[in-house]
């Protein structure tokens, strides 16, 4: 943790650096290329301030830089918005070798990632998120998106980015809630991989909430270290990268229900409960473990528990959840901290039973 900024390496048949710290958009030119010439920088609309340095930057190196804002949040992952991207790189004369800049929370850099992935059958994405949800999920591991009406993320692509920059001073002006969703992920890594993480919380929850707290930079590069081990090792999710959506079975559901207005992290807080539930009721997780789930999340302003009617409708929208096989339902579960596994086609009455002890 020395240093001005951590470097975590992402491997694999295309590897990058996630870079962490404050003043990294310095070595944004450099993952840009020597081929490029014009670069569409990506971002929402509400971060017009923190895009124009990003683009000076890149004007600075030579390049054309144009900045493209799209809708704030989940509004941004639509095709509509997708369609007018692509739109708009036919009519800067993007080729091939030029790049996209995406710059945003998680959706932004979801969306800028896919609509650099499907222009021209793939050109270069260089990410920097600007919120700690996009830092430590999002931006990392190359999986991209939109959303459709059935379902989150159910139309995307894995695309690699050259390089994403952890910019840490972007999050001072996050609301408290925003930032607290975006814990959960940290938190989550915790529980599956770096107990470390969990003890740091439980140490100074009250820090841990805040963007100018004394180990966020140490939290950040964890939760990040967590996510590249895991992603080096499976980028398309046939195996191991699976347990990165522990708790997000269930989150998903709870978005889809909530028209993707419920915070993502939040929806994860009460997913993780979920599976933490259903893995003590099946004999394979203690009693102890699931209530540290609880005390963790709780002391950081996160949610554990959902509406105690809502399950008809959650039990529907997990029968297209990405990690089902047919009509085989999947867990990742827990069968004690950082000893993830997977729970295959559980009893519709377990399921019941575990979200009974999340309905409120």
């Amino acid at each position: 943790m020395t240093g001005p900024h951590a470097r975590v390496r992402v491997e694999g048949a295309d590897p990058y650096d996630v870079v962490i710290g404050a003043g990294v958009l310095d070595e944004l030119p450099g993952l840009l290329g020597d081929r490029a010439r014009t670069v569409a920088v990506v971002h929402a609309e509400g971060l017009a301030g923190f895009a124009r340095p990003v683009c000076e930057a890149v004007a600075r190196a030579g390049y054309a830089a144009h900045a493209l804002p799209v809708p704030d949040g989940e509004a941004a992952k639509e095709a509509g918005v997708l369609a007018g991207l692509w739109s708009r790189f036919a009519g800067l004369g993007m080729t091939r070798t030029d790049a996209v800049v995406g710059v945003g929370g998680g959706a932004t850099t979801d969306l800028a990632g896919f609509a650099a992935a499907s222009w021209l059958r793939g050109v270069p994405a260089v990410l920097v998120p600007t919120t700690l949800l996009g830092m430590v999920d999002a931006a990392v591991g190359g999986k991209t998106g939109i959303n459709i009406p059935e379902g989150k993320n159910l139309v995307g692509a894995f695309h690699p980015p050259a390089g994403v920059l952890c910019e840490l001073s972007s999050l001072a002006t996050m609301p408290r809630e925003d930032y607290a969703s975006g814990l959960a992920e940290v938190v989550k890594a915790g529980f599956i991989a770096d107990p470390r993480i969990l003890e740091l919380v439980e140490a100074d929850p009250a820090g841990a909430a805040r963007p100018d707290g004394p180990h966020t930079r140490e939290l950040v590069e964890r939760a990040v270290r967590v996510k590249a081990e895991v992603v080096s090792a499976d980028l398309r999710e046939s195996g191991l990268r699976e347990i990165l959506n522990y708790g997000h079975t269930l989150a998903h559901a709870i978005e889809k229900a909530e028209d993707y207005r419920f915070r993502h992290g939040h929806a994860v807080a009460i997913g993780m409960v979920y599976a933490a539930e259903l893995a003590r009721l099946a004999g394979r997780l203690k009693r102890d473990d699931v209530e540290r789930h609880r005390a963790v999340l709780r002391s950081v302003g996160l949610p554990v528990s959902y509406r105690a009617d809502a399950w008809p409708e959650l039990r529907a929208a997990m029968a297209i959840d990405k990690k089902s096989r047919g009509a085989t339902l999947r867990f990742v579960v827990l069968d004690g901290v950082a000893e993830p596994g997977r729970l295959e086609g559980p009893d519709e009455d377990l399921l019941a039973a575990a979200y009974r002890e999340v309905g409120r």
